[in-house]
């Protein structure tokens, strides 16, 4: 059997299956495990499977976000360490944006006793976090509000971002994967990602392990575009590998 068509044989087991070990796949098609594994590494490269340890899994689409409240619920103590390890990076005198978002309104709770610190954001949760923070001038971009999560979106936001500076970015997403980068499943919130990143030096991609090796359906930016990324130690060696690899420094919190 040619490779090709072996691979193509491959992809229609675990779509069957949802998962496969190497040495099932190897029983399956007749061949070493060597050979799978490198058929795998193959197939992994194109973005349509995951390995994992020892095996293969399919990958995982996001295509759409719960509410803002239900998020606000999911890995609270992990995006907490997130966003805690994120303040520690910002250094007083910097400026920032910090994107909308639950992971990131864990950012500014560490930010309240910077000093002479300007955040930039499009989230008024965040801006209300900071309101009492003497030493942190904050800018609301403006934009439409989406009264469900306190989010500042639109022609405004996007006009607003083109015309900043800063040194870092704290970018939140729902999707993230080694090979695709950033990616969001709703089209109307890009643009301000976009100009976020845009505006920034670094970018530093804040997010929880859930959200890892995630794809969706509309890229925000290349891996190649961000520098760090921060998640919690319930991630996935293979997931903090994947980036790694990709080029990315990984903190794990």
């Amino acid at each position: 059997m040619l490779a090709a068509e072996r691979k193509r044989l491959i992809l229609e087991y675990v779509r069957k299956h949802n998962s496969a070990t190497v040495s099932q796949l190897a029983q399956q098609f007749h061949v070493h495990e060597a050979t799978i594994r490198r058929d795998l590494t193959e197939i992994e490269q194109e973005g349509v499977l995951k390995r994992t340890h020892g095996g293969v899994v399919m990958e995982q689409w996001t295509d759409d976000e719960p509410s803002f409240a239900e998020r606000s619920q999911q890995s609270t103590d992990e995006k907490s360490r997130i966003g805690k390890f994120a303040a520690s990076l910002v250094q007083n005198g910097d400026h920032i944006i910090i994107d909308s978002g639950t992971t990131t309104l864990h950012i500014a709770k560490h930010l309240v006793h910077h000093s002479n610190l300007t955040v930039v954001t499009n989230d008024i949760n965040v801006a209300s976090e900071l309101k009492d923070a003497k030493g942190v001038k904050v800018i609301l971009t403006g934009g439409e509000l989406y009264p469900s999560s306190y989010m500042l979106n639109g022609m405004l936001t996007d006009y607003a971002l083109k015309s900043l500076h800063v040194v870092k970015a704290f970018i939140g997403t729902p999707a993230l994967h080694p090979q695709h980068g950033l990616m969001h499943p709703e089209s109307q919130l890009v643009p301000a990602k976009q100009g976020m990143i845009r505006a920034a030096r670094e970018i530093i991609v804040v997010t929880d392990h859930r959200k890892l090796g995630k794809l969706s359906l509309h890229t925000v930016a290349p891996a190649s575009a961000i520098h760090s990324l921060i998640t919690g130690s319930e991630a996935d060696e293979s997931d903090i590998q994947a980036f790694q690899e990709s080029g990315i420094q990984v903190h794990v919190v």
